[in-house]
């Protein structure tokens, strides 16, 4: 049996020399720019941007030597119960948040799998994602890409003037990570779910779906529009577009203002199904950190969304978000005295103010629209929204809900469609496919639920490994990966 050591990367002793050695170089260049400085007219801006190039070299100076030194350079290894044979030697080029670095390491295959990718212990003990980022790198890179597209974040790298990494490569990073995440993806969402900190001041939490329309690769616009012509229609609409589900977990204090949220978004599936999941552990988890929390579940009149609320999540108030049902109520206003009427505003305003404000106010709106429907049989519209409101009366207890201090808008969840979805998937000439667009809304989520760096944590450790040095085991020829 070969002997075995576990080799766990650079030792302080060694960082600390190179720390003195560094603190040296730096003495220098300081030295170097004020003299330099002293005997020209350079602006301000230009001596800080020099300086600011100086010490990214002696940054990725100390990088590039720190990752060597957590090269393996031996005949074998193992990780992870699995024994490697070394291979090769070679350079690569790895992004640091200081900008990039060329490293010399080794590369290790499974004998006994020759179909499987080598891999480098080093990038291993580092921590290296993707096979070119190094932690720090990723993670900046990856909040980027959260709040941009890759065209953009190389434009800001570029201008901050630290990393320069390409937009090819930013857009890869979000796939990457989702592909690391969606492996033990219900593991990880709990380990988020048990860092959950409910608000002190939180008195009600409030569970709400939605979902938003996103250009979808696999939308099928060209059938869709192909069958509206053949029926002798004009295509209108967005023909291509499919339904992203977002859901949020509100926490509010007693006057019913958000004070925290939870957001998620996942790419279109049916029925939403794994958003329900994951809105339904995200409850239990709040309600067993706060029992004394009351649960109010809001939607806009979508059944299916109701079904979920109602059956699978605890028992709790149930309320049509009060935004929706105004505009409802204005949809049959204004079919009955024209759009954008002075009458038709007049009528609105009041019955809006009976609906909020009023106990029983839904009653007085039913009541209202019956007599609009009598006096206007023709028009379909007022009979829609009249049964709109029949089916939803029980759900609409605004001015109850208001002297509890319970919340009655969906806002929070419109505002997830909007921030979370279509700022980043809706621009211009985009069209997304089910994994890339969820890589995104997975970093968009937590950044959002101020949960992004308890993901990122979670990720980074999936891309480090325990190395074990194997002695007296003879490598392969060198060459054959």
């Amino acid at each position: 049996m070969p002997n075995l050591s576990v080799v766990k990367g650079s030792s302080t002793r060694g960082r600390e020399s190179r720390g003195s050695s560094s603190m040296a170089k730096l003495r220098s260049i300081l030295e170097d720019e004020r003299m330099r400085r002293r005997q020209t007219d350079e602006s301000f801006e230009s001596f800080e941007e020099r300086l600011h190039k100086e010490l990214q070299d002696v940054e990725r100076e100390i990088l590039a030597e720190d990752l060597a030194r957590a090269d393996v350079d031996v005949p074998g290894i193992i990780v992870e119960g699995t024994t490697y044979r070394r291979v090769l030697r070679a350079e690569e080029t790895y992004m640091t948040a200081a900008g990039p670095v060329r490293v010399e390491r080794s590369l290790y295959k499974d004998r006994s799998d020759e179909g499987e990718r080598a891999i480098v212990p080093m990038e291993l003990q580092a921590g290296i994602v993707g096979g070119f980022w190094t932690p720090l790198a990723a993670r900046q890179a990856a909040w980027v890409v959260a709040q941009m597209t890759p065209q953009t974040g190389e434009e800001l790298f570029a201008r901050v003037g630290n990393m320069a990494p390409s937009k090819s490569s930013l857009g890869r990073l979000p796939t990457v990570l989702a592909e690391r995440w969606n492996d033990d993806r219900r593991a990880f969402e709990q380990a988020l779910r048990d860092a959950m900190v409910v608000p002190e001041t939180a008195v009600t939490v409030m569970a709400s779906l939605d979902g938003v329309l996103a250009p979808m690769k696999d939308g099928g616009a060209v059938e869709k529009r192909a069958a509206t012509a053949a029926r002798g229609q004009i295509a209108k609409g967005p023909a291509g577009y499919r339904e992203v589900g977002c859901a949020t977990l509100s926490f509010c204090d007693k006057d019913g203002k958000a004070l925290a949220a939870v957001r998620m978004a996942r790419m279109p599936e049916p029925h939403k199904t794994s958003l329900k999941e994951m809105l339904k552990a995200e409850v239990a988890a709040a309600l067993e950190q706060r029992p004394d929390l009351r649960l109010v579940k809001a939607a806009d009149g979508a059944n299916d969304n109701w079904t979920f609320l109602t059956d699978e999540l605890p028992a709790g108030e149930e309320v049509v978000d009060f935004f929706h049902a105004a505009e409802h109520l204005n949809a049959a206003i204004a079919a009955a005295y024209g759009d954008g009427t002075v009458e038709a505003r007049r009528r609105f305003n009041d019955l809006r103010h009976v609906l909020l404000e009023e106990d029983g106010g839904v009653k007085r709106v039913i009541r209202a629209l019956v007599y609009l429907r009598d006096q206007h049989p023709r028009l379909e519209r007022i009979a829609t929204e009249l049964e709109y409101f029949r089916k939803r009366q029980r759900r609409m207890k605004y001015a109850e809900m208001k002297a509890q201090g319970l919340p009655i808008g969906t806002g929070v969840t419109e505002a997830a469609c909007k921030t979370l979805v279509s700022q980043r998937l809706k621009q211009s000439g985009m069209r997304w496919g089910h994994p890339g667009g969820q890589a995104v809304l997975n970093l968009r989520s937590w950044a959002q639920s101020d949960r992004f760096d308890q993901a990122w944590a979670l990720l980074a450790a999936t891309f480090t490994a325990e190395v074990t040095i194997m002695t007296n085991v003879v490598g392969l020829p060198a060459g054959r990966v």
